[in-house]
């Protein structure tokens, strides 16, 4: 009989109530036929559950989720495909450091590993997750359940946060289960995070105190710290500027007359931060974004970081291992203000370099668009960023308001990842419209899931940027001297598209494009924007 419930209460009743225990307000993902029994757990919670027609882009959503919130992320899938389908988003989760947990069923325990010919059999299906979580587990009977997801969840929250991944075995789900329900106090609190030995930091404090050109250099672990008003706190006494890596945008007030910004392709900016006498790293494993400084920079580098085995790799540093709120609190302790010497005037000095360098030049219309969705993004609102020209310009350029509020795939710059993101951070702030910039090539990755906003009501807005191809690609294979081969793309009319799948839809032009980004964002549930025009990155300002 279709809508009736199970009999007997079940393993999947038991992951369903647990997930709920340890307080997910959101499930992510995609039923089949191994997980069904969880999705029946999920039915009688009364969890919000938010299906989607793929499980790549479920696995974004719970991304997108999880980003905005800062808290673990469930996202449940099948056996086999099902499961293996969100490799590509836990990539990004895995190096972007995003605590999705992942829920996957299995075939029969006694079946596991055996080569028997089973329906989505694979030799150890763990093992192709193992490289990109960081935890890996399977529960063996319904009263390992509990225990396990609270581990998971444990460690998923824990600093460095990051994705993690349980499997069930399908007779497991299937199993009764008389054990009572999970109840809260299965929640448990991350491990607290060793600060750093004192003498490390008396040491950074003295080198700090000392240095006539700090800077701060905040990346994602800052945000993911809450360590906003430290930061502020910190430079101010300082008197450092302070730079952002693009998934440590929002960690520092962007209008703040210290605030360097994240141009790190631009001379201007690189200078700044290169010629720094001491630069303290916060929560950044000083990456691509970093690789023109280090090779120039002749300073000290401090570096605050949750891993240890992170310090030091890119750059000979002093370490900081712990948390960066609470270290950085340490270091506030240890520090006190100073004369000023000078940090605004460089700070604008290099700011308005870049600024009159974009004024005038190919790859204006790109910082148009971008300064027009700066204006027209509400308070409070999140935006989620395709790997586009528009994207690139915006982890550049974009001054964001807040942490969490910047959605970028940083760790694996995929194409595919905004608009399912764009939904998970929508089902996180209800109420709150979120955008979506997405290029034609990256938005049909996950077209089907305009049915999805449709479906939950998800209030997203859709920036389409039409240029009939990978723009982005196709600008590097013009920079190559290379002809264009596989960038230009045969497309449906979007707008008309968008509209059969019910989303109102407008196209929209240079002109026209702030009225319609607001429309968009001013509706309940999902609106789009298709702009037929194409961009150019802008080109970085020389020194």
């Amino acid at each position: 009989m279709h809508g009736t419930r199970a009999a007997v209460r079940i393993g999947g009743h038991v992951v369903a109530e647990t997930l709920h225990a340890l307080g997910a307000d959101v499930v992510f993902g995609l039923p089949g036929v191994h997980a069904l029994p969880i999705w029946e757990g999920l039915r009688a919670t009364g969890l919000r559950v938010v299906g989607f027609r793929q499980e790549v882009n479920a696995g974004f959503a719970a991304d997108g989720y999880a980003r905005v919130t800062g808290r673990p992320t469930p996202l449940v899938v099948s056996t086999g495909p099902g499961a293996f389908m969100t490799l590509a988003p836990l990539m990004e989760a895995f190096t972007a450091f995003v605590p999705v947990v992942i829920v996957a069923s299995q075939i029969d325990s006694d079946a596991i590993g055996k080569g028997r010919g089973e329906l989505h059999e694979t030799p150890d299906q763990a093992a192709s997750f193992a490289p990109l979580v960081k935890w890996t587990a399977r529960a063996r009977t319904t009263t390992e359940i509990p225990q396990v997801l609270a581990e998971a969840w444990r460690r998923a929250a824990t600093p460095p946060q990051g994705p993690v991944y349980v499997e069930v075995p399908y007779d497991v789900l299937h199993a009764p289960s008389l054990e009572s329900s999970p109840n809260a106090e299965l929640e448990r609190a991350p491990e607290p995070v060793l600060l750093p030995a004192p003498g490390d930091l008396d040491r950074a404090a003295a080198l700090l105190a000392s240095a006539d050109r700090p800077v701060i250099v905040a990346g994602g672990g800052a945000v993911r710290s809450r360590a906003t008003a430290e930061l502020l706190e910190l430079a101010e006494r300082l008197d450092a500027p302070v730079a952002t890596t693009y998934t440590g945008k929002g960690a520092f007030p962007e209008r703040h007359p210290l605030a360097l910004g994240s141009a790190w392709d631009d001379a201007p900016h690189k200078d700044l931060v290169a010629d720094a006498d001491v630069v303290l790293s916060v929560g950044t494993w000083l990456g691509y974004e970093f690789t023109d400084c280090l090779r120039r920079l002749t300073g000290e580098l401090i570096q605050i970081d949750a891993a240890p085995e992170r310090i030091g790799i890119n750059h000979p540093a002093l370490g900081l291992v712990g948390d960066a709120r609470p270290t950085l609190r340490e270091l506030l302790e240890r520090i006190e203000p100073r004369v000023r010497r000078g940090a605004e005037a460089r700070v604008a000095e290099a700011r308005d370099h870049i600024e009159r360098g974009l004024a005038d030049q190919p790859g204006r219309l790109a910082v148009e668009v971008l300064e027009t969705i700066e204006r027209a993004l509400p308070e409070g609102s999140a935006a989620a960023w395709d790997s586009t020209i528009l994207a690139y310009t915006a982890c550049w350029h974009l001054r964001v308001a807040e942490p969490r509020r910047f959605l970028y795939p940083a760790g694996s710059s995929t194409l595919g990842y905004a608009w399912p993101a764009a939904l998970g951070a929508a089902a996180a702030l209800p109420g709150t419209p979120v955008l979506a910039v997405v290029g034609d090539g990256g938005f049909q990755y996950g077209i089907s899931e305009l049915a999805t906003a449709v479906q939950h009501g998800l209030d997203a807005a859709l920036l389409l940027i039409d240029d009939r191809g990978y723009g982005i690609l196709r600008q590097y294979q013009d920079d190559c001297a290379f002809a264009h081969t596989g960038v230009d793309l045969e497309h449906p009319d979007f707008v008309a598209l968008c509209e059969t799948y019910g989303v109102p839809a407008r196209r929209s032009s240079p002109e026209s494009i702030a009225d319609d980004l607001r429309w968009a964002l001013g509706r309940s549930g999902p609106a789009a924007v298709v702009l037929e025009e194409v961009l150019t990155m802008p080109e970085p300002a020389s020194s």
